[in-house]
């Protein structure tokens, strides 16, 4: 009894989401099933798109017609398509003539999980939901497109599946069923992995943490998992005393010569990173002789796809080297201070503006580091304030406080002509940072949980659950309904 009332007292502290991902290394028979299972994924995707678009023109004649735009109404459009006759037939004609209709609906819907194609409707359901609210002017950023149908050369091969928690017996994912790197997939089975899953498991054995969603997918040559999981707070002695910060505002400049500068409001430097990987740069040649390599075969060509591969993982080496260096910088600067601040960069403005630093900006990777500094923060009950883009940081004297102007990247040493202040360039504006903290912080200062505001996977809807129609099968509580189809 008391072990169940510890249990559960971890469960209602879950408020941390986060994802493992393992590389898998599946036999040649359960490639096959994973083939399928992403073929169908695919299929009911862009044949729940034409549902809708079917509909829309249907709606147009006649404005009674409904529309299924939600994910749940997307779902059970679907599965009624399935099993009608436009998804097909099957007929047995005997010697004599006589045709009889044996089967009806889609005759491979049970060769696949059955949740792979609801999966995939409630996907194309976000992507309405999207489209809609851009239209409306209700969704922040970039414009929305409409989606479209993936095509099988260029959609990046996946396929999701829900998990589910019986009341009695176990998960339908789980992890080091017969050999501890295992993992369990509903309708492929056991599939090994190449990395150790000895943190996951314990948390999961624990109470700490519950597995969600698995996500399987292809790519750089190899099959992939990644486990959502949702998992307990951080260990009292990994977060902050009471979980709130009481320190003081620390800077952090992030810049090219120097990767990070973290520094005081009064000018003290507390940290300074100055070397990062540049992969590209340290890889340019081999990069240059891959992608030659792939212009000169032939388009359409085994060749060609080939090559193609061996870019991919070239890229894909790079991309894993930075996100690796922005882990080691992240939690060196989250682990020694519990208020940081950093400024918005605009880094799409930067590369239009120095188009011969374009390969420098990419490759540092601004972007990694400011979003796990967010959520490792939040993690260990610290603050993270994100300064506008446009507070001079780098022009201003962190001491007498004017503005002047210093010159091109090239200039590393800040000269005030008013006060006579000599800095470095990068500590300078650290100061300038953490200053501007200490007279602006508040609650709408305070950085969001970025891994915690995706979209709601496991929305419930107010309407009661109906019957199931097979076992594994979505029902209104298990998928997001928000929201009502606009008009056509």
């Amino acid at each position: 009894m008391w072990e169940c009332q510890w249990l559960l007292a971890w469960f209602v502290a879950m408020v941390r989401f986060t994802t493992f991902r393992f590389c898998l290394d599946p036999t040649v028979e359960q490639v096959g099933v994973l083939e399928r299972h992403v073929g169908a994924s695919r299929f009911a995707y862009n044949q729940s798109l034409r549902l809708v678009l079917d509909a829309r023109q249907a709606w147009k004649r006649d404005p009674a017609t409904k529309v299924p735009w939600t994910g749940f109404d997307l779902i059970k459009t679907f599965n009624r398509w399935k099993a009608s006759e436009a998804a097909g037939r099957v007929f047995n004609v005997d010697p004599s003539g006589e045709v009889e209709v044996v089967q009806t609906g889609l005759v491979w819907r049970r060769e696949v999980y059955q949740q792979v194609f609801e999966e995939a409707a409630v996907d194309l359901g976000r992507g309405l939901a999207a489209w809609s609210e851009s239209r409306r002017g209700e969704r922040a950023g970039s414009p929305v497109g409409h989606p479209r149908f993936k095509k099988k050369s260029s959609a990046r091969p996946s396929f999701r599946i829900r998990n589910q928690f019986p009341k009695s017996g176990r998960p339908a994912i789980r992890l080091g069923d017969e050999h501890p790197r295992t993992v369990r997939i509903p309708g492929v089975g056991n599939l090994r992995v190449r990395e150790d899953t000895r943190r996951l498991r314990r948390m999961v054995g624990k109470g700490r943490a519950r597995i969600l969603f698995a996500t399987v997918s292809r790519g750089r040559g190899r099959w992939w998992v990644s486990l959502n999981v949702e998992a307990a707070d951080l260990h009292p002695g990994r977060r902050y005393p009471e979980g709130q910060a009481s320190g003081p505002w620390v800077g952090v400049d992030l810049g090219l010569k120097a990767l990070a500068v973290a520094a005081r409001s009064d000018g003290t430097e507390v940290d300074r990173i100055e070397e990062w990987p540049r992969t590209l740069t340290v890889t340019a040649r081999r990069g240059r002789w891959l992608h030659r390599a792939v212009t000169r075969k032939r388009k359409g060509s085994k060749n060609r796809r080939a090559a193609a591969d061996r870019l991919n993982k070239y890229y894909f080496r790079t991309a894993e080297i930075r996100r690796r260096h922005a882990h080691e910088v992240s939690n060196r600067l989250v682990k020694t201070h519990d208020r940081l601040v950093i400024e918005d960069l605009n880094v799409a403005g930067m590369l239009e503006r120095s188009p011969h630093l374009a390969k420098a900006i990419h490759d540092v990777g601004w972007g990694i580091i400011r979003r796990q500094l967010a959520y490792k923060q939040a993690w260990r009950g610290g603050e993270l304030v994100v300064v506008d883009r446009w507070f001079p940081s780098s022009k201003t004297c962190s001491a007498c406080g004017s503005v002047q102007h210093m010159g091109g990247v090239a200039v590393r040493t800040y000269d005030c002509r008013s006060c006579g202040l000599v800095i470095d360039r990068d500590r300078n504006a650290a100061a300038n940072l953490a200053a501007w903290a200490e007279a602006h912080h508040g609650a709408d200062a305070q950085a969001r949980d970025r891994q915690a505001e995706g979209p709601v996977t496991n929305a419930h809807r107010w309407e009661r659950p109906g019957r199931r129609l097979r076992d594994g099968e979505t029902v209104p509580d298990d998928v997001g309904t928000g929201g009502r189809a606009p008009a056509a």
